[in-house]
């Protein structure tokens, strides 16, 4: 005598599979499996159990063995994984694979966060504005608010105090940062704070994430701390969900299901009766519009508490400058460290030149799989392509003309090391972004000495742009605020707007003697000058202007299709085929715009296609495509990636 059980594959299949198991098994829902699938043997989770056969003429296949000693989880998560696949159009199997421990992993990025902001006293007086926040918000036990505070106002001890009230309730927290990479300082003022604490990211081993899961599912913990894939966490009687820095792209993921933790922690709160609390010093534009037309409640802190003021904001124009340091930022750069005290240098754009080409015949060294100019990496004498990883060494002659009239334009946070050192040989420099900090402890060590003054000059790319509060800083220079800006994607403005903002809060956080100097190619763009004076307000009401009369959320939503294949007109052709089909069923109430090449048309060799569709009657147009998808007809050589929602179009 058997049982049966259907399980669910990490697999694009919208379909579940039944096997048997023997009668005096204690197989139940939640558990993971490996089972045979055709000659391979796949681990699944299972989603439902019976005692009854199922009608069928296949062979039913026993399971090999169940994993697990006990369920992952429970009908909440279940219900969350079902909502996913239908939302975000992948298969259960796929939302599965995200939410439980040992599934596919997407590398979030790994920052040290800080949370000192808050911790340093323990006996902190709350200003008028937090504790306006606090006393309304922990009066509830559902709802969804915002704190709309400046770089310093305390947001984080708002959080914290209304954690602590939630616990106090016998409710549990899900606390979730954009980057994080806990030291033991940090966890230990946690505990301090908490008592024992759970850390959830996708930088932990699966034995590590799993004991962590565990431990949390048996209520030994109260308060979970992690990225993204932290949304996720079986908390039993979840009280509270924080999201800091809410407008942070990397709560999105880039990998199917195309998730955004924002929407996912919007329903959880929902279904779960919990609250949910957002927050950010620049917000996105989608929660500025919902805040700002009483759709969302919200709270503002307008003050620095830390006893420094915002700091001074000073444009350079970089035309006429011929190295990436201006005669302004170097002669400030001498200031302060003349007084003893800090400069953080921000560039987003990693390696030490970015564009190699021959100036006789204008030959452009490109990835070979990729329609991207190679980076040239200084120090591992290398041209390197950061969308794919591959890599090929530096060339002295043009292959396409011969010429000897070579060279690099453009620089990366190795040619700033590089210009640093040269013009200050006496100041201690270090460097963060993704090729510094490859081995494990090299960043938090880094931010251990810089915040104990052991550094003169910190730089680095997105890396140092949060999260960060550095009492020793007073200047923080921007070396190309124009990385992001000429980005063919709507919310170029947007994000930059947004780093300039975040990383001028470095400086000046204790005393209020702070300075930034943003060197730019466009000073008088609207973003780069509203960011530099502070008018929040104006850029968010211009933007949201601008976004309204050419139709991009938050006055309509997207659905993104890509086709990619080996092959380019096969990638073209199926967009156009869809696109047609689309069309044909969404007419009136969308508008289908492409098949175009995508502004990166080719990533390890497969070209992208992309088609978008827009509308403001998004649940029609989802039921239309999620009814109609099944019956496109997508060859196998060409995959189709779905983004609902999408931040990014590149």
């Amino acid at each position: 005598m058997s049982r049966f059980v259907e399980v669910a594959f990490n697999l694009p299949i919208k379909k579940l599979f039944t096997y048997s198991i023997p009668m005096d098994s204690d197989a139940a829902m939640g558990q993971r499996v490996i089972a045979p699938f055709g000659k391979k043997k796949l681990t699944g989770l299972i989603v439902s159990t019976s005692d009854e056969k199922p009608s069928s003429d296949y062979q039913i296949k026993e399971i090999d063995r169940i994993i697990d000693s006990a369920p992952l989880i429970d009908s909440n998560l279940l219900s969350l994984a079902r909502w996913m696949e239908d939302i975000y159009m992948c298969s259960l199997g796929e939302a599965l694979s995200v939410i439980v421990p040992g599934g596919k992993k997407e590398k979030e990025p790994d920052v040290v966060f800080s949370l000192d902001e808050a911790l340093n006293e323990k006996n902190l007086i709350l200003s008028n504005e937090q504790a306006k926040a606090v006393t309304d918000i922990s009066k509830e036990t559902t709802g969804t608010f915002y704190i709309y505070g400046i770089t310093g106002s305390g947001k984080t001890e708002v959080y914290l105090r209304i954690a602590h009230e939630v616990i106090k309730k016998g409710k549990s927290v899900i606390y979730l940062v954009p980057e994080i990479s806990l030291t033991h300082q940090i966890h230990e003022k946690f505990v301090g704070e908490f008592g024992d604490i759970a850390i959830l990211h996708s930088g932990l081993s699966p034995s590590q994430k799993l004991r962590e899961w565990i431990r949390i599912k048996n209520r030994e913990v109260s308060f979970v701390v992690g990225a993204r894939s932290a949304i996720f966490a079986p908390v039993p009687e979840l009280g509270l969900i924080v999201i800091d820095e809410e407008h942070d792209g990397s709560y999105k993921s880039s990998q199917t299901p195309r998730y955004h933790t924002r929407q996912v922690a919007s329903h959880r709160a929902e279904t779960e009766k919990c609250i949910l609390l957002l927050g950010s010093a620049t917000p996105s534009i989608e929660a500025y519009h919902r805040f700002s037309t009483g759709q969302l409640s919200s709270f503002t802190l307008g003050t620095r508490l830390t006893g420094g003021e915002l700091p001074k904001i000073e444009i350079v124009d970089l035309k006429g400058t011929t190295g990436p340091l201006s005669n302004r930022l170097i002669e400030e750069m001498k200031r302060v460290h003349s007084q003893k005290r800090q400069t953080i240098l921000f560039l987003n754009r990693r390696g030490f030149a970015y564009f190699f080409h021959c100036r006789l015949c204008g030959f452009e060294m490109k990835c070979k799989s990729c329609s991207v100019a190679l980076t040239f990496h200084k120090k591992s004498w290398s041209m390197v392509c950061h969308y794919c990883g591959y890599s090929t060494k530096p060339i002295s002659t043009c292959p396409s003309c011969g010429a000897l009239d070579v060279g690099y334009s453009g620089f990366g946070t190795e040619k700033i090391e590089e210009e640093v050192q040269t013009h200050f040989p006496d100041l201690i420099v270090s460097r963060v972004d993704t090729d510094s900090v490859k081995k494990k402890h090299v960043l938090r060590d880094i931010i251990s000495r810089f915040k104990k003054g052991e550094i003169d000059v910190l730089l680095g790319t997105q890396m140092v742009a949060k999260g960060f509060n550095f009492p020793g800083v007073m200047l923080v220079g921007i070396i190309n605020a124009d990385t992001g800006l000429h980005m063919p994607d709507f919310r170029a403005f947007e994000r930059t707007f947004n780093l300039i903002v975040q990383v001028s809060g470095r400086a000046g956080r204790i005393m209020p003697d702070g300075k930034v100097i943003v060197q730019t190619l466009n000073p008088e763009n609207e973003a780069i000058l509203l960011a530099s004076f502070g008018k929040l307000k104006t850029f968010y009401e211009n933007e949201l202007e601008r976004r309204r009369e050419l139709g991009f959320p938050p006055f309509s939503r997207l659905i993104r299709f890509v086709f990619r294949s080996k092959n380019a007109k096969k990638a073209f052709d199926t967009a156009q085929s869809v696109c047609d089909r689309i069309e044909k069923e969404t007419g009136g109430f969308a508008e289908v715009l492409g098949p175009a090449e995508c502004p990166i048309a080719m990533i390890s060799n497969n070209h992208r296609v992309h088609i978008i569709l827009r509308t403001q009657e998004f649940r029609r147009l989802h039921t239309a495509v999620k009814m109609l998808f099944p019956s496109l007809k997508i060859p196998q050589d060409v995959y189709c990636e779905v983004d609902v929602d999408p931040i990014s179009l590149l």
